[in-house]
């Protein structure tokens, strides 16, 4: 099942293994048991320190779990309900990896963390080989299992297991569920679920924060233009910051990329990796899993502005760079906040083979909205692309390439009204013809909604100057309403809100905040600290 690429890459990786492990199947007759057992093969075959038992001790099959061969290891309950390809074959190599002892990377106070958790957590994710966001809660679920003993996960496709997504009513991926309760659903971070396991993980966090020194240069976002100012600063040896909810922002739930010049064809999670790196490569501050909630700018005398954070901690810094991005727009209409991931979404990719052979409607007549279309096509019985003008605004290209596939129609001049159920999952869409007033009802199972983005500036209201839409008003040099703040990317009045400019519109930021910094105030020393209570653990 492996091409030669992918084997290589397997075989390298698996060198690292420090510890002997065993990859236990449980099977049946069908097929896809036959592909497991022939991928489970192929591994094994790459390290003398992996080996294979069929056990067939689990009733969902087929699947398999991954422990240490050594009797006197620590327990591990991790198991991969499917095959786990596609986006989800690096979580399966660092699977291999981890329960093989070899280190995570991420902060060792995390880490201790999740081994501190009391109680038995058993985990099942519901997950998608398609969809982007899934990974990176399959691999913190993973991790957790690893590191402690009372945590169980399980990664299930839910192609594999239709009867499974059918009874729990899963409309959407990921999906996990905690000790048989519904725990969330997309994506989240390795800090998120701690915070939410772990009563005393955000009082501990904010008080570790607020005994930080200023910075020189404080970036508000984890997308290309946060990432990009944070180099940029960093590079100038001043005093760096990085806070984000997550790291990656929109690119994230990005599938393809081919407008990246020098890169043809790269998708989002793997950019937004690449740029995580890139920054870690530097010495800056990085600060995950924070949710902004108030700007408060510097006395108009000098001094420090001061982002405030959900979580009750305050971070001070002389400048400020604002680059939160924006995010999906919704239609505001009846019935979709009731209906969201009960059958209304915003990933054709992470959601569409939920709803494979089922007719859906996709939202949004530009780019994004028949991109959404194209590719649900290949997956579903049939697709209605619903436009609010009279005409599709996508590029003649895809227009093109819509028209050639004869389960696609398109409805325009067509306003959205309803979204309709029956309680636990969409049944419908309603929307009135703008020609003549009538009101018409599709059946369906699905709605994907692509009509653009909003950007997430809510917080900043009353502080910097922005347009009715939300944006925030720059100029040429990304300077802001505030002395001492600035702003790049997709929350702001930047015309076109493409990866490319945004990165340069990052790095533009981040060399006036140190024009104005050169200019206005000394940067912090180094070692400057403040007199603040020691960060707890």
């Amino acid at each position: 099942m492996l091409d030669a690429a992918l084997t290589t890459q397997l075989s390298a990786y698996l060198t690292k293994l420090t510890r002997p492990i065993v990859l236990e199947a449980s099977l049946d007759e069908g097929a896809r048991s036959r592909e497991l057992a022939g991928l489970l093969g192929e591994i094994a075959a790459l390290s003398d320190r992996i080996t294979v038992r069929r056990t067939d001790d689990d009733p969902r099959r087929p699947s398999f779990a991954v422990r240490p061969a050594q009797a006197d290891a620590p327990p591990v309950s991790l198991r991969f309900a499917g095959i786990p390809l596609g986006h989800e074959f690096t979580s399966l190599v660092l699977a291999l990896l981890q329960v093989g002892g070899h280190p995570s990377t991420l902060a060792a106070s995390l880490l201790e963390q999740v081994r501190a958790l009391p109680g038995e957590h058993h985990f099942e994710t519901y997950m998608s080989l398609s969809c982007q966001n899934c990974p990176d809660v399959v691999q913190a679920f993973n991790l957790m299992a690893v590191l402690n003993p009372g945590i169980h996960h399980v990664a299930i496709d839910g192609a594999l297991f239709q009867e499974e997504i059918d009874a729990r009513q899963i409309l959407a991926v990921p999906t996990v569920f905690h000790n048989g309760t519904l725990f969330g659903q997309g994506r989240m971070t390795l800090e998120e679920i701690i915070a939410r396991l772990d009563s005393g993980a955000v009082a501990r966090e904010a008080e570790r924060l607020n005994g930080m020194a200023p910075f020189d240069v404080l970036v508000v976002g984890g997308g290309p233009a946060g990432a990009a100012a944070a180099i940029y600063a960093a590079r100038k040896g001043i005093r760096t910051a990085l806070v984000a909810e997550r790291f990656g922002g929109q690119v994230l739930d990005t599938m393809a990329i081919e407008n990246f010049i020098s890169v043809e064809h790269t998708e989002g999670p793997r950019l937004a990796a690449a740029l995580e790196a890139h920054v870690g490569a530097y010495d800056v501050e990085l600060i995950r899993g924070q949710r902004v909630g108030q700007l408060v700018p510097a006395p108009v005398d000098g001094g420090l502005h001061e982002v405030v954070l959900d979580g009750g901690a305050r971070l001070r810094a002389r400048t400020v760079v604002l680059a939160t991005g924006a995010r999906w727009r919704t239609m505001g209409v009846d019935g979709e906040a009731d209906y969201r991931n009960k059958g209304v979404t915003f990933c054709p990719h992470c959601d569409g083979p939920l709803f494979k052979g089922k007719p859906v409607a996709v939202i949004g007549g530009g780019n994004s909205g028949v991109e959404a279309a194209i590719d649900l096509a290949g997956v579903v019985s049939h697709v209605t692309l619903v436009e609010f003008d009279p005409q599709l605004r996508a590029d003649e290209v895809l227009q093109r390439s819509l028209r050639a596939l004869p389960n696609i129609d398109v409805v325009v001049s067509a306003r959205t009204t309803e979204v309709v159920g029956d309680g636990s999952k969409v049944t419908g869409l309603v929307y009135e013809d703008r020609t003549d007033g009538s009101s018409r009802t599709l059946d369906l199972n699905a709605v994907f909604v692509q009509i653009g983005l909003l950007p997430n500036t809510e917080w900043l209201a009353g502080t910097v100057a922005r347009t009715p839409r939300g944006e925030i008003e720059i100029d040429a040099a990304g300077h802001t309403s505030v002395p001492g703040v600035f702003a790049a990317g997709d929350c702001t009045t930047v015309p076109f809100k493409q990866i490319v400019i945004a990165l340069g519109a990052g790095a533009t930021a981040a060399l006036s905040a140190f024009n104005h910094l050169i200019r206005h105030a000394a940067p912090a020393p180094a070692g400057e600290v403040v007199a603040a209570a020691a960060p707890a653990g």
